[in-house]
């Protein structure tokens, strides 16, 4: 009787383990790769993965810092990230444009449109430059290296007819070495891509070592004429410590994409558990206000079957 009895705790204990490793098994992994820890993409990650873990089943959900929208896309194609944010640039890679000329990257779905990122440039108080075209021979910052920003600056540069090869002294450093560079004197000059109110821009013209100047009304019209996902933006006034004048300038949408081989009822449950707990993105930052799903018709790309449905579902697609 006893070794009957053994035998059964000896069953049960296997079972056990046999259900809790099934179990583990059926756990989906989802890193989002963001951006550099000094701009907006990876402390609104950080609250979106902790919306996910406490609100989906199975799911394990992670937040990579990376160097940004190009990195990212990079890390998708690698299989080592299932989500990720990305600015414009998602409409060029995939459709094989620029960058990604004649390798398309067409696993990338769109899941939720965020908010506009305008480009921004910053220049230091003693540099002597006025406008874009004053950046030839000038120590600039253009992003980390593969980082949308490092894209849309090189693009910048050249819709104003400098080489960023050749012309500029240029330097890859992500947004939160970008304002350490301005207040130690080491850049002239930044092109920065991204939401308002993003700590390396922050903390420059609050330090009064940086400020922001327009970009000229035909560099602007060149963009958005050549390129869809362009449009005019004008940085409203007071936006940042001593600007007192609006900056115009153009701007983009950026987007939480996804691989497209996570399931439909997944990234269903991801997209609507985003919406249901916008508030919690809003604390992070106020630029999440402009998290609504009728602005899903922004995205240029093909949505995700389960981001899909829940947009049919509450009527902003038919």
């Amino acid at each position: 009787m006893v070794r009957k009895k053994g035998l059964l705790v000896r069953v049960a204990v296997l079972a056990s383990v046999v259900f809790m490793a099934s179990s583990a098994w059926a756990v989906t992994f989802i890193n989002l790769a963001t951006g550099t820890t000094g701009g907006m993409y990876y402390p609104v990650g950080a609250a979106m993965v902790k919306i996910w873990n406490e609100n989906i089943a199975d799911i394990n959900a992670n937040v990579q810092s990376t160097g940004g929208t190009v990195h990212n896309i990079q890390l998708m194609g690698n299989g080592e990230a299932e989500a990720g944010f990305m600015d414009h640039n998602y409409y060029s890679a995939y459709n094989g444009l620029g960058k990604w000329e004649d390798n398309p990257q067409k696993y990338i779905r769109g899941m939720v449109p965020l908010y506009p990122e305008p480009v921004q440039l910053m220049v230091a108080p003693n540099s002597g430059i006025k406008s874009v075209y004053d950046l030839k021979g000038k120590k600039v910052s253009i992003g980390a290296v593969a980082s949308g920003t490092e894209v849309t600056a090189r693009q910048l540069l050249n819709l104003a007819g400098i080489d960023p090869d050749k012309d500029i002294k240029a330097e890859n450093l992500g947004v939160g070495d970008t304002g350490r560079a301005f207040a130690d004197r080491l850049i002239d000059a930044a092109i920065m891509m991204g939401a308002l109110g993003q700590a390396g821009v922050v903390e420059a013209t609050t330090l009064g070592v940086a400020y922001l100047i327009d970009i000229p009304d035909e560099v602007i019209k060149k963009a958005v004429s050549q390129y869809p996902y362009w449009f005019p933006f004008t940085i409203p006034a007071g936006t940042y410590k001593g600007q007192e004048e609006p900056i115009k300038t153009y701007a983009g949408p950026n987007i939480i994409a996804v691989h497209e081989k996570l399931t439909e009822d997944l990234v269903y449950q991801m997209t609507k558990t985003l919406f249901e707990h916008k508030e919690d993105l809003i604390a992070v930052t106020p630029q999440m206000k402009h998290m609504v799903p009728e602005n899903v018709e922004q995205i240029v790309i093909p949505l995700h079957p389960g981001a899909e449905r829940y947009y049919k579902e509450i009527g902003v697609l038919k």
